[in-house]
């Protein structure tokens, strides 16, 4: 799978190209290309905000004009906030990467323009792209960050690319409870609180069904019942040992 390639248009700040940076590693992009960055390149203070993604800055490439930087592209995207009056496709960033996958599949070489941080692209600069990525905001405030927006699309991609699969899924490590177990605790759990006259006595069979009805709705595994349990028993055994 050809990935895609992160292209950003005269960065202004280090901070904001380092963040890039990190939005990208996220997500398991790695290519960077950067078009005449205003104070130069490489620049202080990218490093310490990438927070570790130092490969894709080391890695990235530098260039002096966006004809240089998509020269050896098959596609190219342009993300802009506004409307540029160009006749182009306009993909949200969730299509646009379904179009990424597609192509890259095909092993055409992918390329996202971004612009700069206060004025985005220019008019010429999205003219030389096939199509333009635009992201549903709130029309009252459109504007994102440059690694906002780099993250918005770094996530769409990965998580087409991995069809969603998360890094963990949260599954029970100990199985549910046998009803033996989990009657045993019942049988523990009422005999501590009738020693402690925890029912009052014409209300105890309906307190009794509703306290079991809690545990059910739980579904215990073996080890919450085995925890439950044990602190129960801690606490018997400190009110035993306190009394005179």
């Amino acid at each position: 799978m050809i990935r895609p390639i992160i292209i950003l248009v005269e960065p202004q700040l280090a901070e904001n190209i380092g963040m890039v940076a990190r939005a990208m590693a996220n997500f398991s992009l790695s290519e960077l290309r950067i078009v005449a960055p205003r104070d130069g390149w490489p620049r202080k203070g990218a490093h310490s905000a990438a927070s570790g993604a130092v490969h894709v800055l080391e890695g990235a490439k530098l260039y002096d004009t966006v004809r240089e930087a998509i020269a050896d592209l098959n596609f190219v995207f342009a993300t802009t906030a506004r409307e540029r009056g160009q006749m182009k496709r306009v993909f949200g960033p969730d299509e646009a990467m379904v179009e990424t996958h597609r192509r890259g599949t095909e092993g055409q070489r992918i390329g996202i323009m971004f612009g700069r941080e206060r004025t985005g692209l220019e008019n010429d600069e999205v003219s030389l792209a096939n199509a333009i990525i635009t992201f549903p905001v709130d029309p009252q405030f459109s504007s994102l960050n440059l690694a906002q927006a780099v993250l918005l699309v770094s996530y769409e991609w990965y998580k087409l690319a991995t069809g969603g699969a998360l890094p963990f899924s949260g599954e029970r490590l100990s199985p549910p409870a046998p009803r033996e177990m989990v009657t045993s605790f019942f049988d523990y759990l009422e005999a501590e609180l009738d020693a402690v006259n925890f029912y009052p006595e014409d209300k105890k069979p309906t307190m009794t069904r509703n306290m079991r009805d809690i545990f059910h709705r739980l579904e215990m595994t073996e080890q919450d019942v085995r925890t439950l349990r044990g602190a129960i028993r801690a606490l018997a055994e400190g009110r035993r040992l306190r009394k005179p």
